[in-house]
């Protein structure tokens, strides 16, 4: 099957070495036999006729017109039928097929009429034929028209089922410009995601680890014990960032063999507040309701994002004394997810606290499930993280 297939593939692009090779072997066949009867205008009329069939399927129309010319000058000079008028039919066909419509609709009328020219001539000339002659006449005329349609017909209906191959490939074509565009989008849209990922484990660590830092330095002369847990938390906080990192350039460099572990989801809550509270920051946690149907774990996943980036926003702008408070409150429509705390950072540096990358990623986190993100400071002090993610009913 694949070398038929190559073989046609050959005889479509190779068009003129194809037609030129049958137009010499039909030369061949229907020229010399002129030559050794001694009628050298019958050959070249032949060969006339014959000739442009090399240029049948690349250039149908100026070889069709060559074709009609050699015809007329037979016709005007009342020569006899020959065998290079094999060439008519096969040129209506070629044009039909491969030349433009209005020179398919050409050729088929200068057929029929070339067909009553032809038997008109041989066959109602004179008196002595009578009804005998004008029958053979209408005979000959009918077979010569049927011929013409038969091979316009084919002809065409080549054209239309060209017209439908080209269709499908520029259908193929654009489907593939199409599924690699949408490749080039689905890329881009990790490479975001990613980078909102590596924003959230940078911003989050680099906050523990300095917050403890600054601590263990504080506590490292009165109290070495304190000095040497804070330490222990920033081990630990930098070797899970450490794993974060490689899980997420290993998927940017496509390496199979990089760590894929799950998704931190919302069941993951409490080992979150953990390193929170490790880091000295005082979090009360409360949830309210049941789920009405489990969520995707893309958008568990967003929840806990938008409560890792809320609390990480209070470590760097509540101050040392600071307090914070998660809620889950689970509605009809979805999750309610609020961060409050009474620190100062709304009022001491307002851009980072509200303004800052690590709010617009979460609003795009939950803009992707149809969500509303509020974040702004309260009254009396403190800030605020509102978050509503809705259930997905596709």
């Amino acid at each position: 099957m694949d070398r038929r297939h190559a073989i046609y593939e050959w005889f479509r692009i190779n068009r003129f070495k194809v037609d030129l090779t049958a137009t010499i072997i039909l030369l061949l066949l229907f020229g010399p036999v002129y030559l050794l009867a001694g009628r050298p205008f019958l050959f070249v009329l032949s060969c006339g006729l014959l000739l442009p069939l090399a240029w049948r399927r690349t250039r149908p129309v100026p070889a069709a017109a060559v074709v009609v010319l050699v015809c007329l000058v037979q016709w005007a000079a009342g020569a006899e039928p020959v065998a290079g008028q094999i060439a008519v039919p096969l040129i209506i066909y070629a044009t039909a097929a491969y030349g433009p419509v209005w020179a398919s609709r050409t050729v088929l009328l200068l057929g029929i009429l070339g067909g009553v020219m032809l038997t008109t001539r041989e066959y109602a000339g004179s008196a002595e034929s009578g009804i005998l002659g004008l029958t053979i006449g209408a005979l000959y005329t009918v077979l010569i028209w049927m011929l013409v349609l038969v091979s316009w017909t084919l002809g065409d209906l080549t054209r239309v089922r060209r017209l439908q191959l080209q269709a499908l490939e520029d259908r193929t074509r654009r489907l593939e410009i199409e599924q690699q565009q949408e490749r080039q989008l689905a890329a881009a849209d990790e490479r975001s995601h990613i980078a909102r990922e590596m924003h959230d484990i940078v911003a989050h660590s680099l906050s523990v680890i300095i917050t403890q830092a600054d601590g263990a330095r504080y506590a490292a002369a009165a109290k070495p014990e304190l000095a040497t847990e804070a330490l222990a938390t920033i081990a630990a906080t930098g070797r899970d960032s450490l794993s974060e990192m490689r899980r997420l350039l290993g998927v940017l460099r496509n390496d199979d063999d990089s760590p894929t572990r799950p998704q931190p989801r919302l069941a993951d809550l409490d080992e979150l507040l953990l390193g929170f509270r490790a880091a000295t920051l005082q979090v009360a946690f409360e949830e309210q309701g049941v789920p009405r149907r489990a969520m995707p774990a893309g958008a568990e996943l967003t929840a806990y994002r938008t409560i890792q980036e809320a609390l990480t926003n209070v470590i760097k702008h509540g101050g040392p004394t600071a307090k914070a408070s998660v809620t889950l409150a689970w509605q009809g429509r979805g999750l309610q997810v609020d961060v409050v705390d009474d620190g100062r950072g709304a009022a001491a540096d307002p851009p980072a606290a509200g303004g800052g990358n690590g709010l617009r990623g979460m609003g795009e986190r939950i803009a992707l499930y149809d969500g509303s993100l509020s974040a702004g400071p309260e009254q009396g002090g403190g800030f605020r993280v509102s978050a509503f993610i809705p259930y997905s009913e596709a």
